[in-house]
């Protein structure tokens, strides 16, 4: 059994500044779960290029609004407080955040944990 409080994640390596975003990485692939949880906040008035190549995600938000564009079909997907979405075909997109949103997200597959977004917003594959 694991039981991991934000405390424990906040101020180490995995709380990650991204910039227009804050990762504190809670559940990783050395935990042998298959998938990694992250508790996310993007920062209000951001803009984020994102394209998981590598992944499937899904997105829960818990707390503020801002919006997913899916650049495939240019298509807005409204983004509130429980509202979840799941990039389920690796979609290219941006993310928009209107105000902070609070954001817990399930990776698969798991990420290390010190994964950053490369130029086209992809996390590199991890080929252990």
């Amino acid at each position: 059994m694991k039981v991991i409080s934000l405390e424990d994640v906040q101020g180490t390596e995995h709380d990650v500044d991204g910039g227009n975003w804050i990762s504190r990485r809670l559940i990783l692939k050395k935990d042998g779960m298959g998938y990694s949880v992250h508790d996310t906040i993007i920062k209000a008035g951001t803009e984020t290029h994102i394209w998981y190549q590598n992944h499937l995600e899904s997105v829960y938000c818990i707390e503020g609004e801002g919006e997913v564009v899916t650049l495939k079909d240019n298509k807005v997907w409204p983004i509130q407080k429980d509202t979840l979405y799941a990039l389920d075909q690796n979609d290219e997109h941006l993310l928009r955040a209107t105000t902070d949103m609070r954001m817990v997200c399930v990776f698969n597959p798991p990420i290390t944990g010190k994964e950053v977004h490369d130029e086209n917003g992809v996390y590199p594959v991890d080929e252990d």
